[in-house]
């Protein structure tokens, strides 16, 4: 699939082993729950997959254009999420279970941060570490791990998780842009002044006695500087309003920044994707290497179904995210060995305009915003029924 989108010959296409080409014959899909299966995967080696999903990023980032050509730069929104790993003492020793009063929990708890094109939903190989223990790691520092991988230019967006100078810092060590999302408190500092409506000034983000104390490697002269914006936003869920308060390296108009972090929340649709479709949310495998294959598999057959998607934007017009990644996936895995079959190159291309034209019947329908209602607040009930007299 990735050869076919990249436009190579036939020529380059790997062989596929008896079993799939035996697909066809027998009518029936080879299955993955065999000893056969489990031994190739345990015998792949961990560097090829690690090299194997960068690449196929790469390839793809540069052969899938911005569906919109008005931004000069490309967003990568970042998050992240916790996964469940399988109870064995490898992954409990590499990634304890969290605990309390009553003791550990059973399952082994892993941390991950991804980062996903905005318009394309490409993702890049993420990062991950234990989310318990003394090993732990807090989603900003496997930023400042990820960000290194970033394509050049890239703007980091994050919620206010990543509201902080060390994620700030790290980001114009390499030159990216950041839309940094603020708390309150965080942005009054800045600001020098109480919150309000309307306020877009230049600031000078310096590190607090805490930041520098938890990060040693900062320099003396460490400042970043960049603007501060504070809008007042109503919720469409009709609750109150509240103030949003942006910290951003960008030279934009306050509507554009605003606009491009009002778009943070398809990272949480990717990360429902992922863990949800892609079955990552629960581990079976029992070792930290095939942990790390699961994963980084998974990212790259995400990446190629994200990649047809975004050829079919090209021909309708439908941005990337338009199309339903569910349906998509299954057409790609219908083909799939249709075009791994293909005697030559005419044929293959024949077999792939089928799917294109499949992929064209994908697209997310049009849903009626639903009307909002105020949340229904419920009083609280006795704590003890009271004695009868």
């Amino acid at each position: 699939m990735l050869e076919l989108l990249r436009g190579l010959p036939c020529s380059f296409w790997p062989r596929p082993c008896k079993r799939v080409r035996a697909w066809q014959e027998h009518g029936k899909a080879p299955s993955s729950h065999t000893g056969a299966y489990n031994q190739a995967r345990q015998a792949l080696p961990l560097s090829v997959v690690r090299r194997s999903c960068d690449r196929i990023f790469e390839e793809l980032m540069a052969h899938c254009k911005p569906f919109t050509t008005e931004a000069s730069y490309r967003a990568f929104l970042l998050d992240g999420s916790s996964m469940r790993l399988a109870h064995t003492p490898e992954l409990r020793r590499r990634y304890p279970a969290g605990s309390n009063q009553h003791g550990p929990a059973h399952w082994p708890l892993l941390k991950i941060l991804v980062a996903h094109d905005l318009q394309t939903g490409l993702a890049m190989r993420p990062e991950w570490g234990p989310m318990h223990g003394p090993d732990a790691v807090s989603e900003q520092r496997l930023l400042e791990r990820a960000i290194e991988r970033l394509p050049e230019g890239s703007v980091v967006v994050g919620d206010a998780n990543f509201g902080v100078f060390s994620v700030a810092w790290a980001a114009a060590q390499r030159r990216h842009p950041v839309v940094l999302r603020l708390t309150a408190s965080r942005a009054r500092k800045l600001a020098g002044a109480p919150l309000r409506d309307g306020i877009d000034c230049q600031v000078v983000w310096k590190p607090s006695a805490y930041e520098r104390k938890h990060h040693p490697e900062l320099p003396p002269e460490a400042q970043v500087g960049g603007r501060l914006i504070v809008r007042q936003v109503q919720p469409d869920n009709g609750a109150k309003p509240f103030l949003l308060a942006l910290f951003t390296t960008l030279s934009g108009t306050q509507e554009e920044t605003l606009n491009l972090y009002g778009q943070r929340w398809q990272i949480e649709t990717d990360l429902r994707t992922l863990k949800s479709h892609l079955k990552l949310d629960q581990f079976t495998c029992q070792s930290p290497d095939m942990v790390e294959k699961e994963i980084e598999m998974a990212m790259a057959a995400y990446n190629l179904v994200r990649a047809v998607t975004c050829q079919a934007s090209e021909q309708s017009g439908v941005p990337p995210r338009g199309y339903s990644f569910t349906r998509v996936r299954r057409i790609v895995q219908t083909f799939g060995p249709l075009l791994a079959e293909a005697p030559n190159a005419g044929e293959a291309k024949r077999i792939y305009a089928q799917m294109m034209r499949c992929v064209q019947q994908a697209k997310l329908p049009f849903r009626r915003k639903r009307p909002t209602y105020p949340r229904q607040v419920w009083g609280k009930g006795a704590k003890f029924p009271t004695r009868q007299t």
